[in-house]
This record gives structure tokens, sequence and C-alpha cells, in this order.
């Protein structure tokens, strides 16, 4: 998977290793057999406006996204639990409590 770097506006680091998801294999496997992501790792999961924690042993942040990368909604998503968010056209998943301080509306690019 091709890694890069989420950005926030203020040119600020969100999240310094980002796998991408962008093939219907590497979304399908996503954070499955992962035991936790490091504080500066996270997974960008694209074309997608839903994700699901079956399997998993970790809480994570989900942060949806338009096609443009603004945010449209930030959860914390347990195990066993799914989330969607219509509109959404990707989710970036990172360590539970890594986007605190994210709002709605923010613009996010890569690196």
């Amino acid at each position: 998977m091709a890694q890069v770097r989420v950005l926030r506006e203020d040119g600020s680091v969100l999240c310094a290793r980002c796998a991408v998801a962008d093939n219907p294999w590497t979304r399908l496997r996503g954070l499955l057999g992962r035991s936790g992501l490091d504080p500066d790792e996270g997974l960008l999961i694209r074309p997608t406006n839903s994700i699901h924690m079956f399997f998993m042993r970790f809480a994570i942040d989900a942060v949806f996204v338009d096609r443009e990368l603004r945010v449209l909604d930030v959860r914390t998503v347990a195990p066993w639990r799914a989330a969607a968010r219509r509109g959404s056209k990707a989710v970036l998943e990172l360590p539970e409590g890594a986007a605190a301080g994210l709002r709605v509306g923010e613009q996010l690019t890569l690196d």
C-alpha cells in the first residue's frame, strides 16, 4: 500500500504514516489482523462511506471526508461496531484520540 502524510489546514501533520487502501483487496483487508495503530499511523480508505470494526480488538477515530478531503464527521468507533456517513467519499482511520480537535468543515490535504 502507498503511504502519504495527512496534513491539517494549518499545515500541521495529522497522520505521518498513512497507508492508502484504494483497491478492492486493500479496502477489504483494512486493519484486520492488526493489534493496534502506532500514534503516527493511520489508514485512508477510498472510495467508501462506511466502515466496520468486526473482528477488531481496538477502537479507532474515524474521520469521514468528502471527495476534496473536507471533514464531514469525526467519531470514535469501538470494536464490533459499524459507522457510516452519507455523502462521505473516504474514511481516515486513526488511533483513538488522534482526531481530537478536528472540526467539521476542516480541509485536509495529502502530502
